[in-house]
């Protein structure tokens, strides 16, 4: 979930949507329910972002295949379904708004998306009951204005990171890699579009 302006359309009597940009649900469009302050991540942050993430999986295509991709602040679940869409082994979305968690579910259904699940409750504390080196890749958008779940959320992301894994950050600012270095990541790719920062992160190799 963030604050960022994004490429939905609206039209007469329908709900917002986003669409899914690749793999093998790509131009599935997805709804945007009206919430306050829910703006789903850009479809041209999106198309940067999984480029970044498929050559970091050091496969053609765009695909992620048999990675593990947890959404810590789903909203939508376009980061999420994006990744299963792009050959993502396991994906967990995780949301508290009721009503957008029923929305992910009925998408998950209508896609046959087995490798999604979609699980509600603190996305924070699901990744830090993660298992040790799990995930491929950790996707943080929170509000932008709620900054201790950035904290929270960059501080469980290290221990469930996969060693070979990356963090994709997005916010209304640029995070350098001073402010990040409590957390243990260094900025590897940047991007500005608009109001959004969208960052990824890797972990920084531990002094000896």
């Amino acid at each position: 979930m963030t604050r960022s302006k994004s490429s939905t359309k609206v039209g007469a009597g329908r709900p917002r949507e986003v669409r899914i940009i690749g793999g093998a649900w790509r131009r599935t469009r997805l709804p945007v329910a009206d919430r306050p302050g829910l703006r789903p991540t850009p479809d041209r942050v999106r198309e940067t972002l999984f480029n970044w993430l498929a050559s970091v999986a050091g496969a053609s295509g765009g695909e992620l295949p048999g990675w593990r991709c947890i959404d810590v602040f789903a909203g939508t679940g376009a980061l999420g379904f994006e990744a299963a869409s792009r050959g993502a082994a396991e994906v967990l979305v995780c949301e508290q708004d009721p009503a957008l968690l029923q929305q992910m579910k009925a998408t998950r259904d209508k896609l046959q998306a087995q490798a999604v699940q979609v699980q509600r409750g603190d996305g924070a504390a699901w990744l830090a009951r993660s298992g040790a080196h799990h995930w491929h890749v950790i996707f943080l958008d929170p509000p932008f204005e709620q900054a201790a779940l950035y904290e929270r959320a960059l501080k469980a992301a290290g221990p469930a990171l996969n060693a070979q894994g990356v963090v994709y950050l997005e916010a209304d600012q640029a995070w350098t890699d001073e402010r990040l270095a409590p957390f243990g990541f260094a900025v590897f790719r940047h991007l500005k579009a608009g109001a959004v920062h969208a960052h990824l992160l890797k972990p920084v190799p531990a002094a000896p």
